[in-house]
């Protein structure tokens, strides 16, 4: 299976990985200005991330508006949309629009519901050039979606995240838990680029990837850290999905003396 997935200019909607994994299938939208695009669930649950740009949306009769307020994904937090099983979500282009679509099997009927900016819970994670912010859409605590876990990462130039590495392809409760992940990258200025690489403790799967704006990358096992190439910042948004809803990482034993340094560099002030 290719893990990696290079973005795309393509108009309207575009998926990146439908049939690569059990659960996750992601793709991406672009929209101009007054187009409009009409997206189907079926018998699965979809969470819609604007990415950029603002639109009117809808799911069935629920009428949610105009949304969206940031030009980038790096001038701050993001509209999102829930869309149960068997639902309809219509979006039409106030301006020009970059959204992402995930979805996940799930069983039963939800409501729909807006994450508006405001919702999201962000946290700063790590020290030193392993420090990122942590946003949460529809997080471990959520009880939005059934089966999605969803949310944004900025790395700094230069900085790790998924440090030390972790992975999630275990049901080993509760130590670890099983679902797969899908990234989705931006950086800025858009010509950067930031290396990625996903690995295993017994080396079956160890391999490194040039990551730039718009690509993909798939998840299905083992660890993956991604840093941030010196001057360009790294956005990435994550979907997690799994046959149970809780994130419970597992840290690279080899690698986990990282995070126990955290706090002695928090009491010597370095930041």
């Amino acid at each position: 299976m290719d893990l990696l997935k290079r973005g795309t200019s393509q108009p309207g909607f575009h998926w990146m990985f439908e049939r690569d994994l059990k659960f996750i299938k992601f793709g991406v939208l672009s929209l101009k200005q007054g187009e409009e695009h009409t997206f189907k669930t079926k018998g699965e649950e979809a969470c819609f991330v604007l990415l950029a740009g603002k639109c009117d949306a809808a799911v069935g009769e629920r009428d949610f508006g105009e949304i969206g307020k940031r030009r980038s994904v790096f001038e701050g937090m993001s509209y999102s949309v829930y869309v149960p099983r068997n639902s309809s979500l219509s979006v039409r282009a106030k301006t020009d629009i970059n959204a992402a679509i995930c979805t996940a099997p799930c069983e039963n009927d939800r409501e729909p519901a807006l994450v508006s900016p405001d919702q999201v819970q962000c946290r700063s994670v790590g020290r030193w050039n392993w420090r990122r912010d942590v946003c949460d859409i529809m997080g471990n605590e959520s009880t939005i979606p059934e089966k999605l876990i969803v949310g944004e990462t900025f790395n700094p130039p230069g900085n790790w995240s998924s440090a030390p590495p972790h992975k999630h392809d275990v049901s080993d409760l509760p130590r670890e838990s099983k679902l797969e992940e899908v990234y989705f990258y931006k950086l800025n200025p858009p010509q950067g680029f930031a290396l990625q690489r996903v690995y295993t403790q017994d080396g079956e799967l160890d391999e490194a990837f040039v990551v730039r704006d718009g690509d993909a990358i798939s998840i299905p096992k083992g660890y993956h850290p991604v840093v941030a190439a010196p001057g360009y910042s790294l956005y990435y948004l994550w979907v997690l999905a799994g046959e149970e809803r809780l994130m419970r990482p597992n840290d690279d034993p080899d690698h986990a003396w990282l995070k126990n340094c955290e706090g002695i560099i928090a009491d010597i002030g370095r930041t």
